[in-house]
């Protein structure tokens, strides 16, 4: 694993998983989401990962023009890297998932390497009513939906990523995940140094627990060596048990509301950067480490920059 003494925080600050009955902070507008993102970057998030919804309804959408105002909006208040997502939300096409990598040319984007079922259903019973009519039938569609990136798939969005010089955060949600990535490295169709995220906790993918996340990073280490580094999600309340492993591990950690919707047990977070604030204090506290600026990630990645960019 490559060596670095800070610790980088990104901010996933609205996400495809949860719906707005869920909870009242989740932002919604493109207003709202730049607005978070800001936050979270003055909180001390280095990057922030966007996702965009219909401004009436909340559904997430792949709408290039809220994109570009959300990250036009960002890049305006903040120096944070900008990382929007590929991955989109249920039913949405790889070539729609992909569309806003040539639109903005991110420094950052999320690249998924693999498929998996991905189930939100299980969160059905604890809702009676919904605020919005889509929101039932999009949770329990996916007791049939396979998120798919397939092996065409990444041969198409991969070099989509260098022809726009866009560094890909790789997002493995199973230890497979790892080894598709290999096969990419070794075909030539991805760079190193690799910035892998491990996502875990989704219904689907691996769980989230201390054991599994040394088993992926040992993992890792056998295929990559020194040319990674990595990050972890830890869905729901697990957020920061995770995050803090992470940290002592020498890893890095997101935090955010497409994440985890409580700043602890029965208490909903009211911002994004609630959340930034509780793991940054965690990280000097119990883990002994500083958080990284945003020029600082920049170094350590090797992202092209603002200015390189089409936003």
């Amino acid at each position: 694993m490559r060596d670095f003494d800070k610790t980088i925080i990104s901010c996933a600050v609205t996400g495809a998983i949860h719906t707005p009955t869920m909870s009242p902070h989740l932002p919604v507008t493109a207003e709202e989401i730049a607005e978070e993102a800001i936050a979270a970057a003055e909180a001390g998030a280095s990057i922030v990962h966007i996702h965009v919804r219909n401004e009436e309804t909340g559904e997430p959408v792949t709408d290039l023009d809220l994109f570009r105002q959300v990250a036009e909006t960002i890049q305006a208040n903040c120096d944070a890297i900008i990382q929007p997502t590929t991955g989109g939300g249920h039913g949405m096409t790889v070539e729609e998932r992909i569309s806003v990598v040539p639109e903005l040319e991110p420094e950052m984007a999320s690249c998924n390497m693999g498929s998996i079922n991905f189930g939100l259903y299980q969160l059905l019973p604890k809702f009676d009513e919904f605020e919005y009519e889509w929101e039932e039938e999009y949770l329990a569609n996916s007791r049939d939906y396979v998120f798919r990136n397939t092996f065409e798939d990444l041969e198409t969005i991969l070099p989509t990523f260098e022809g726009h010089g866009t560094m890909p955060e790789l997002e493995v949600y199973d230890v497979g995940h790892l080894y598709n990535a290999k096969h990419m490295v070794d075909r030539g169709i991805l760079p190193t140094p690799l910035h892998i995220q491990f996502v875990m906790g989704i219904h689907g993918g691996i769980a989230a627990t201390a054991k599994n996340l040394n088993h992926l990073v040992d993992v890792a280490d056998d295929l990559f060596g020194d040319d990674f580094s990595f990050s972890v999600i830890g869905a729901g309340r697990h957020e920061f048990p995770l995050g803090t492993q992470a940290v002592h591990m020498g890893g890095n950690v997101r935090v955010g509301l497409e994440d985890n919707l409580f700043l602890e047990r029965g208490q909903l977070a009211e911002s994004n950067a609630e959340l930034v604030e509780k793991m940054v204090r965690l990280t000097r506290e119990v883990a002994g480490r500083e958080i990284a600026t945003p020029a600082e990630t920049r170094e350590f990645l090797g992202t092209k920059g603002q200015s390189e960019t089409n936003i």
